[in-house]
């Protein structure tokens, strides 16, 4: 072999060689997410104590990190033109040498062998190695990311490149192009349970987070059957026997109907007139303004309103201006961490399981939970409570005995009060 022959080939096994870190380095940046950069600066800023030369550069490349993936296309450019250039100079190169050597018949079969060789060297191994490290590689490969973008005719030339492919490609019109949705931030949660980095409570609150982002008020409030109110006829004295008996801090006062509510009064403000001597007076010269708000309002929007302009209590207004329910600061907390329970309270439970495979359910349980316990196979639609789901699949107000065949398995009505269906015999599914 002569020595051109052996230069030849020595810069062959460069080209590869330079083709695998190129390509660590753009596999490990395409897949690296700006979130999980900042979460490794920030470790890095908390655990360094920037005393040795270790901690600041681990700092500087993940600061590095998070510049390169914020103009994310102006660094890979110059990589992807590299890889390229590293493929399409190896490929000549091994065509000129064998041309050389052996003739021109054998340049096919050398491609073929070379490509072959660049797919495992240069592309699966290297690829492989940035997917299973990929905070590892892509924090090692920002200072060669960087690097590249200033050498100026290489930037020069991808800028120009990358820009006109920006104009030949369809634009996003909807700007989410880098948004993270719902449903991959649950499935970063799911995968995170299976390998018990978080564990199943957590995993259910970060549903539930995600979820009460979702939420309107109405789905969520004590609704108008279930209100608990005073007259505005009321003494203190009254009023205060209303809130020991149903357990409430803060009673609505109704003036001449549930529609016509006049204010809201706190048990504290009652107790205090009581122990001063004031039992006899009206109720309304402690009572305080309401805050109304509509029935379509977000659950999170009036949690930070009520964080905001610090009360506790709203009324839900329907589209008609009626009075549909209250909502209470405990009632979104509860859409959120769940039933929050003391022990002054006695509500009836929502489900009660049977020991034939049965259960009991509420009228007003969230049709979504019920969904949630037998498997998402209820029907969709404008109902938000089981008894909701029973009057549109009856037709009419149900009496005691009727029921329904729904998703395999059988709703009979068993308790009705007035026009509300209160519980619901929920059978075992049906064998197919």
């Amino acid at each position: 072999m002569t020595g051109l022959e052996m230069l030849g080939v020595v810069t062959l096994v460069l080209l590869t060689g330079v083709g695998s870190v190129l390509a660590a380095a753009e596999t490990s940046l395409t897949h690296m997410r700006r979130a999980r950069a900042a979460v490794l600066a920030r470790g890095d800023r908390e655990n360094g104590n920037g005393n040795g030369p270790g901690d600041n550069a681990a700092g500087d490349r993940t600061g590095l990190l998070l510049e390169v993936l914020e103009r994310r296309s102006r660094y890979l450019g110059p990589i992807l033109l590299l890889l390229l250039a590293c493929q399409l100079g190896a490929a000549g190169l091994t065509a000129v040498i064998v041309s050389d050597r052996f003739g021109g018949g054998w340049v096919a079969p050398s491609l073929l062998v070379l490509l072959l060789v660049f797919f495992v060297a240069a592309e699966i191994v290297p690829k492989t190695w940035a997917l299973t490290n990929t905070d590892a590689v892509a924090v090692r490969m920002a200072p060669l990311a960087s690097g590249l973008s200033r050498i100026v005719p290489l930037r020069w030339v991808t800028a120009s490149l990358v820009s006109l492919a920006e104009r030949i490609a369809p634009r996003r019109t909807n700007g989410a192009g880098s948004a993270i949705s719902e449903e991959e931030l649950l499935a970063v949660a799911d995968r995170a349970l299976e390998s018990q980095a978080i564990d199943e409570e957590e995993h259910e609150l970060v549903e539930s987070v995600i979820a009460f982002g979702d939420t309107l008020v109405r789905e969520v409030m004590v609704p108008r059957p279930d209100m608990v109110t005073v007259g505005s006829d009321a003494t203190i004295t009254e009023a205060i026997e209303v809130a020991v008996r149903s357990g409430r801090s803060r009673v609505p006062v109704e003036g001449t109907g549930t529609d016509d509510l006049v204010g809201v009064v706190h048990a504290k403000d009652l107790m205090r007139a009581q122990f001063e001597g004031r039992g006899d007076d009206p109720v309304t010269g402690l009572a305080r303004p309401t805050h109304d708000v509509p029935e379509t309002k977000q659950a999170d929007d009036l949690l930070r309103q009520m964080q905001a302009e610090r009360f506790h209590l709203a009324v839900v207004v329907d589209e008609y201006g009626g009075t549909a329910g209250i909502v209470t600061m405990e009632d979104l907390l509860e859409e959120v961490f769940g039933e929050i329970v003391d022990e002054f309270d006695s509500e009836e439970p929502l489900t009660t399981p049977l020991a034939d495979g049965a259960m009991l359910v509420h009228g007003r349980m969230p049709v979504d939970e019920l969904d949630e316990l037998l498997g998402d196979v209820l029907p969709d639609g404008d109902w938000d409570t089981v008894g909701g789901l029973l009057f549109d699949a009856l037709g009419h107000v149900p009496a005691v005995g009727e029921g329904v065949e729904l998703a395999g398995r059988r709703f009979d009505v068993e308790q009705v009060v007035g026009r509300r269906i209160t519980r619901v015999r929920i059978s075992a599914p049906t064998a197919r």
